[in-house]
């Protein structure tokens, strides 16, 4: 039986120290023995904390500054600006055992992705606890202490979800205003549009719904010429079961929002939160794990992990300087940044909306894909600066240990190419000693089983989904990321596409091969030297909205052999036994923009069975026939790469079981499909926890 302690106390640092505070205070709610009491190899059983944490930010404290609107936060008697948040954190129960590594997850949207992601869990928690929760335990059984902490304010406050109380700026007793942007793409017909991204409740609400600067557009296509739409026809408010209600968190066109068209409504707003205050969450918390010896998580060095969303946000983190704390140490170790592409994005700006990104066909032109990309300096055309990643980092011997890993996907739907090229695309650009860049070739933005799955609403092929499964790769990773943290056991070299070698090129001499009835995309997501307005730079304010374009920035993808696969960078099983053509990118369908990218999803081209079918069809890939001899060939090729895998420590070898399992299950849906067991789908990651 589980042994539950359920504990209710605080934890208040010594009180001499609170003015120079960050962890102020840690009050711990609930605390658990994991995993029904089982042990984790020699690092014994672990135990789960939960609860919350109160943080002190000193405005007069020069690490602070890059802080937007902090000064205008409301202070406490000790002129000390206060938040809370949430947080979660799974370690050894006897500290004595503990390996002294953490590994915090920066939350994506208040979830936790580490279990599916590292330990193999098949069942999704947003409170793992439980054996089939915790998965394998890879990390775990590495000793690891695992944290999560709420960083984002508009995150909804539900059990399970990481959230954060941020304060409100105010211009003293006056309400702080601004504009705000909001974008939809219609693929359904609706009445009413909420304000919030993809759906969620809005945070920032229509101050006044008669405000002159309140506009709404239409526009076909990502570039398209914008279309003002009359203020009689559209209002603030809601249609429910066809009645009409005042809302400031919606707004509805009269005859309803028509499918395929885009919309964007400016409007008026007021009360912004010090949304950067996340950023100082985070550094905050790893700072109190390890240099605050009362600390209830202590940890000598700490890994940082982001996805997606987050690890854009590790992006900005850098960035901005925040791996460096108030006390001048330094706060990550190392860090994971996966499927971030090009991106930064909105987390510290006037009403920055933390959820908002920016894709080829969703979520316009938020301040995300902008100037810099690389770690490299490099001269902006429009400003004529010089700038990098790291350009503005007060102490560059804190910029950690960093591995960043894109799919496939991310080279098309995310600009990833930027990150290692000059902005002409025309150049390679070197890395630094402390860096690795991986492209996990063929893969798309999250994992699914064989085909066919559902990937998206939007694509119309039946084999809609690239099934590589790169979780693997990042296992395999963060094993090394801890070794080049702790030993300086330096891990693989990096691997991806290069101008130099042809295997990055223009989208226009991609050589995939011609299939029969396919379409092939003759665009990719691209980024743009934005204008915000004058007081972006300076003030993080956008006066700009929506901001102008004063240049689109073309990335290159990866070239592809006569498979169609990519043939740079880390290649998994999928691709070194191939059956299929494993593309990262998808087609939108229907009779809207059909030629556009479906966000985040790849397609799976299968190859014809035998050289009849292949003649038949006039697809001039090679045949499954003329590749092997039968499904024990298949499996035994298989089996010779993943030990290839490994030895590039790619793979763990106590992965290659599931390699083999997948391979067998993507030889019964392409070539024995009335054999098919059923798409054991291993890892499955809910789509919307993981963008």
């Amino acid at each position: 039986m589980r042994v539950i302690f359920i504990i209710s106390f605080i934890f208040i640092l010594n009180p001499f120290k609170a003015l120079e505070a960050r962890v102020h205070e840690v009050k711990i709610t609930d605390r658990v023995i994991i995993a029904d009491g089982a042990n984790f190899g020699r690092y014994g059983s672990y135990e789960r904390l939960k609860g919350t944490i109160q943080f002190k930010f000193d405005p007069e404290n020069e690490q602070n500054w890059n802080i937007i609107d902090l000064e205008h936060a409301p202070i406490d008697a000790n002129g000390m600006v206060t938040a809370t948040a949430n947080f979660m954190v799974l370690q050894p129960t006897d500290p004595e055992l503990g390996r002294g590594l953490g590994f915090l997850e920066v939350s994506n949207r208040g979830g936790k992705a580490t279990m599916s992601y590292f330990n193999g869990a098949q069942v999704g928690s947003s409170d793992p606890i439980e054996a089939e929760q915790i998965g394998d335990g890879l990390l775990l059984r590495q000793g690891m202490t695992i944290i999560w902490v709420g960083w984002q304010y508009d995150v909804e406050r539900i059990d399970g979800n990481m959230w954060l109380e941020a304060p409100i700026a105010i211009n003293g007793r006056k309400a702080i205003n601004g504009l705000v942007r909001s974008d939809w793409v219609i693929e359904e017909h609706q009445d009413s549009l909420t304000l919030g991204h993809r759906g969620a409740a809005a945070y920032y609400l229509v101050s006044d719904i008669t405000g002159e600067n309140n506009v709404l557009t239409v526009r076909v296509g990502r570039n398209g010429p914008r279309t003002l739409i009359p203020k009689n026809l559209w209002r603030f408010g809601e249609v429910v079961d066809g009645t009409f209600k005042n809302s400031s968190a919606h707004i509805s066109l009269e005859g309803g929002f028509k499918l395929g068209k885009i919309y964007e409504l400016v409007y008026e707003s007021e009360d912004p939160i010090v949304a950067g205050i996340g950023l100082a969450v985070i550094r905050d918390t790893v700072s109190y794990a390890k240099n605050d010896l009362s600390s209830l998580f202590y940890v000598n060095n700490m890994i940082g992990f982001g996805v997606s969303q987050t690890g854009r946000f590790l992006r900005h983190f850098l960035y901005q300087g925040f791996n460096t704390d108030v006390d001048g140490n330094q706060v990550f170790d190392g860090v994971i940044i996966h499927a971030a592409g090009a991106g930064r994005g909105s987390f510290n700006h006037r009403f920055a909306q933390p959820s908002r990104d920016g894709h080829r066909f969703s979520t316009f032109f938020s301040p995300t894909d902008i100037f810099p990309f690389t770690s490299q300096s490099q001269r902006n055309p429009i400003t004529r600066e010089r700038e990098g990643l790291f350009s503005n980092v007060e102490y560059p011997n804190h910029i950690p240990k960093i591995m960043t890993t894109n799919t496939g996907y991310e080279y098309w739907g995310r600009a990833a190419s930027l990150i290692h090229t000059n902005i002409e695309g025309n150049r390679d650009l070197s890395l630094m000693r402390n860096e690795r860049v991986y492209h996990i070739a063929g893969a798309q933005h999250f994992v699914v089983g064989p085909p066919p799955n559902y990937c998206s609403n939007t694509g119309t092929h039946p084999n809609s989904g690239s099934a590589i499964d790169f979780l693997v790769n990042l296992r395999a990773l963060a094993l090394q990321m801890a070794s080049w943290v702790e030993e300086d056991e330096k891990p693989p070299e990096s691997t991806y596409p290069r101008v130099s070698n042809s295997t990055l090129v223009d989208i226009t001499n991609l050589n995939f091969p011609v299939l029969p009835n396919e379409s092939l995309p003759n665009v990719l997501h691209t980024a743009y030297y934005t204008d915000f307005g004058e007081r972006w730079f300076d003030g993080g304010i956008i006066d700009n909205q929506p901001p102008i374009l004063l240049g689109e920035i073309i990335p290159k993808v990866p070239q592809v052999d006569n498979f169609g696969n990519e043939i740079s960078g880390i290649q998994n099983i999928e691709l070194r036994v191939p059956l299929a053509s494993f593309a990262p990118w998808n087609l939108r369908g229907g009779d809207y923009n059909p030629n556009e990218l479906s966000n985040f999803c790849g397609t799976t081209f299968p190859l014809s069975r035998d050289e009849g079918a292949k003649l038949l069809t006039g697809d001039t890939r090679p045949s499954i026939n003329g590749l092997y001899l039968d499904r024990d060939d298949y499996l035994y090729k298989v089996n010779r790469e993943a030990q290839n895998l490994v030895n590039k420590r790619f793979l763990l070898n106590e992965d290659i079981p599931r390699v083999m399992m997948r391979a067998s299950n993507l030889w019964s849906w392409i070539v024995e499909p009335q054999k098919t067991v059923g798409s054991i789908e291993l890892d499955k990651i809910e789509k919307e926890g993981t963008l």
